[in-house]
């Protein structure tokens, strides 16, 4: 395999960290997106043409004899740079194989799994370890706040000692079962991308490949993994954890606890809401605390996380009115935000990830938005993200809203998610929260700065 990668989707939240990284490493990287093409989030792409990345149309041009060609497999082989780079028989790796040679053959690594929280615990790891005066490499699906800056917008991975690696790892595609890591971590496991019967051999498989691993005993299926793996550990706010959280306080501006583990008594504060958020400091804290950080000394850094972008963002407040940004799409993100909210007026835009997600999740999906929305919410469906291929459309955004409606809840599908967006700036009312939540679309962030923007028209 040469030194010059091309990657195919550059753009994507988990391409973008690996090539930062490689390219960091002294590789020659270049690649290409569709997004780019299409003339969207230009920022992320002069972003990255700043680290020496070269970007190219995704027709095919990039491409020269020597490259390897980084892509998912769900990158179909019609696409212009698949049919060049078969043309030129370059060497293929997805980014999980990529990923994980990179991880594998580090000294200690943390490799941090779970259907949800998996890039809020990368970065509490990840800034708890460079605040105890490591210097890991972190892999992040997401932009890690505390390390973002002007020149580093999209900060979503850290280039630091090779042999101190850090990254989430997804079981959406089954790559999970690639890494050996130093430390495993499972956060919780619930239905996603797959059924819960592969859900659970592969984090049991994931848990088995490593030295030490830690699971969430406050998630039963996370729990049921510990059992007969005596070098898996727990965590959560059960009296018989490993790392064990107490006194519990959700307060609108964070959250304390205490963690008792290894003899210690050690105080936490967390500048962010939702108990889904102690969960995940207890995840960091178990992770960072098998690697052999001192506890006290990384529980003190959590008080200055500043977390990630699009979990839970505040965007903006106008006349009382107050605009947040969540990456919420599968069912428990979803609980766990409405949770988190359970107080406030809502005003939602769901936009759903794909039709894909639908098929798999789409009744668990409804069933919570049903559950946990309040009398006089509003909650409102555009169209699913859609970037092309052979998707099964049975299921979409009019079948989701009818099956909310179903299960006792109300919901509205509207196509144009714009005219959703100028309803949601003409409905909201002092002391309302509007909440923009989707995945696999950077575009949503200004799609909430632009209701942001309706609003201060408006007042």
């Amino acid at each position: 395999m040469t030194n010059h990668y091309f990657f195919c989707g550059i753009g994507g939240s988990g391409m973008l960290p690996l090539a930062a990284i490689l390219r960091a490493r002294g590789a020659k990287v270049s690649g290409s997106d569709r997004s780019l093409d299409a003339g969207r989030t230009a920022p992320k792409f002069d972003y990255l043409r700043s680290m020496g990345i070269d970007l190219f149309p995704q027709d095919g041009s990039g491409l020269a004899e020597g490259m390897t060609l980084v892509a998912s497999a769900a990158i179909e082989d019609t696409v212009p740079d698949m049919v060049r780079a078969a043309e030129l028989g370059l060497d293929r790796v997805t980014r999980p194989e990529l990923l994980s040679q990179q991880l594998n053959t580090a000294a200690k690594s943390i490799a941090i799994g779970g259907t949800s929280g998996k890039s809020t615990v990368t970065g509490m790891v990840a800034w708890m370890l460079v605040a105890t005066g490591r210097e890991p490499t972190v892999m992040n699906g997401g932009v890690m706040k505390n390390f973002a800056s002007p020149s580093a917008p999209f900060a979503s991975a850290l280039s630091g000692d090779p042999d101190l690696f850090v990254a989430e790892v997804d079981e959406s595609d089954g790559s999970i079962a690639l890494y050996t890591p130093t430390v495993a971590i499972v956060n919780n496991v619930s239905l996603d991308h797959k059924s819960m019967e592969e859900l659970r051999s592969l984090f049991g498989n994931f848990l088995d490949a490593a030295d030490r691993g830690a699971v969430n005993r406050d998630d039963a299926e996370a729990l049921a993994l510990a059992e007969g793996r005596d070098h898996v550990a727990t965590f959560g706010f059960d009296g018989e954890a490993t790392y064990r959280g107490t006194d519990l306080h959700l307060e609108d501006m964070g959250l304390t606890f205490t963690l008792r583990a290894k003899g210690e008594v050690v105080p936490v504060a967390l500048p962010m809401r939702g108990r889904h958020n102690a969960e995940n400091a207890l995840a960091a804290l178990a992770a960072v605390g098998e690697l052999g950080v001192p506890l006290e000394e990384a529980a003190s850094a959590l008080a200055r996380f500043l977390g990630l972008k699009r979990r839970l963002e505040k965007v903006g407040e106008v006349a009382g009115v107050a605009v947040y940004d969540d990456f919420g799409h599968n069912p428990d993100k979803v609980r766990a935000t409405l949770r988190t909210l359970a107080h406030d007026p809502l005003l939602i835009m769901f936009q759903p990830h794909g039709y894909g997600p639908l098929n798999q999740m789409g009744e668990e999906l409804a069933a919570v938005f049903a559950e946990h929305l309040k009398a006089g919410d509003r909650l409102y469906f555009p169209d699913p993200v859609y970037h092309g291929g052979t998707a099964d459309k049975s299921r979409g955004s009019d079948w989701l809203s009818a099956e909310v409606r179903k299960h006792g809840g109300q919901a509205t599908h509207i196509p144009d998610r714009d005219i959703i967006a100028a309803r949601l700036a003409e409905e909201a009312e002092p002391g309302d929260t509007i909440l923009v939540m989707g995945a696999r679309d950077d575009s949503l962030i200004a799609y909430a700065q632009g209701i942001v923007a309706s609003l201060a028209e408006r007042s």
